[in-house]
């Protein structure tokens, strides 16, 4: 229900495909349709799998999606397994646009965690059956797209509903929430209770997981776009949907976000390697590399690198300077980082969709083009690059 309720809150089902298109998988299809749950209408989304794997409904995923090499955990149905490891590569391999490759990989990534954890299996062990098909692999992938193209500087969420009473699985009858579910949500505040059916599944934890935090109380915000999201199952209890909601901090302020930057002197780094390096640390979620001329100690001219990035990824951020550098050791340290609120847009110019961000700063609204996207469509059109950004601003200006 994820992709559907960023879909009905504006997100293109195009971008989606071709987004999706990347992964290079015959069969695969996306389609929308409008339900109502309870008298309230939202989008649903339906992904039609390759014609060697069962059809399924990415808004119903059963109570447990692993399995490893030697032990199916939660099976069911007849769809393909796939190892952790052979989905991180596909997706490392595919040239996703933006940063949804690695939004990707962190949802999976916190999938295998959990599974690991629970199975007691190292997450390199854990293969995927129900989050193993194609089907499943494509909505976590247009998770990670739309949430790229939204580009959030926060993602909030309330009370995770969880549901109550158990499920028959291939180890027998399992409570709800299951033990992954129970594992991915720790740290957020919960509901357990009536109605007896799962109301988050182990994809819908992980999404949490990767992506978002507990929202502060009171959570004061003007939103700006509502997104409904209808599921599958319609329980006579519960309106089975899922609301986003796009809004704006309530006094237009900057909003201030606690980060971590990691640096390394180097001398003796062959300049090839280091812009290598750096496409590597932004493909695994870092928020910003700079490489600066430095004069270090003996004379010599060197490099220093520092490295933006949210907590939660400091292992891997150190592992690539490790293993990628010649540097011997690594400073981190706390910084404290004050972003605009701001939002994408689209804007149609002579020559196509471009994309932007609107930053607000005091009322003020600031437009800026996407440069790969105004890229995109110089090189297409044959026309200079700083046409299609004039055209693009003089357009959002006429529009604002």
């Amino acid at each position: 229900m994820t992709v559907a309720a960023l879909i009905d809150l504006g997100v293109p089902l195009e971008l989606l495909r071709e987004g999706l298109g990347a992964l290079k998988v015959r069969g695969l299809e996306l389609r929308t349709e409008r339900a109502v749950r309870h008298a309230i209408a939202g989008t649903r989304f339906v992904v039609s799998a390759p014609p060697a794997e069962a059809p399924h409904d990415p808004s119903r995923h059963t109570i447990g999606p692993a399995v490893t090499a030697s032990a199916v955990f939660h099976g069911h149905g007849a769809h393909e397994h796939r190892a952790w490891r052979e989905i991180r590569a596909l997706l490392e391999g595919a040239r996703l646009p933006g940063r949804s490759g690695a939004l990707a990989v962190a949802i999976f990534a916190k999938l295998a965690e959990a599974e690991g954890a629970v199975h007691d299996v190292a997450p390199e062990a854990v293969a995927f059956h129900e989050v193993g098909a194609w089907d499943s692999i494509a909505d976590i992938v247009c998770t990670a797209l739309a949430v790229d193209h939204l580009a959030p500087t926060e993602i909030y969420c309330g009370p995770v509903p969880l549901g109550q009473g158990h499920v028959q699985t291939a180890h027998g009858r399992m409570p709800i929430p299951g033990p992954a579910t129970l594992h991915l949500l720790r740290g957020f505040p919960v509901e357990q209770g009536p109605p007896a059916f799962e109301r988050t599944t182990p994809t819908g934890a992980a999404i949490l997981a990767a992506l978002a935090r507990p929202a502060p109380v009171p959570l004061r915000y003007v939103p700006e776009r509502v997104g409904i999201g209808i599921g599958t199952l319609d329980s006579p209890a519960v309106p089975n949907l899922l609301r986003a909601v796009w809004g704006r901090a309530a006094d237009d302020a900057p909003g201030t976000e606690q980060l971590e930057c990691a640096e390394a002197n180097l001398d003796d780094a062959n300049p090839e390697w280091l812009g290598y390096l750096l496409e590597r640390l932004l493909a695994a979620g870092a928020l910003d590399v700079a490489l600066l001329p430095v004069h270090m100690k003996k004379n010599r001219p060197g490099t220093l690198i520092q490295v933006l990035y949210a907590p939660a990824l400091r292992e891997a951020v150190q592992g690539l300077l490790f293993s990628e550098a010649t540097t011997l050791g690594v400073r981190h340290y706390a910084v404290a980082r004050t972003a605009l609120p701001r939002e994408a847009v689209t804007v149609a110019t002579p020559w196509g969709q471009v994309q932007g961000k609107v930053a607000t700063f005091r009322g003020r609204r600031r437009f800026s083009p996407e440069f790969e996207s105004c890229r995109a469509l110089a090189l297409r059109a044959g026309v200079p690059l700083r046409d299609v950004y004039q055209a693009a601003e003089r357009v959002w200006a006429e529009q604002a």
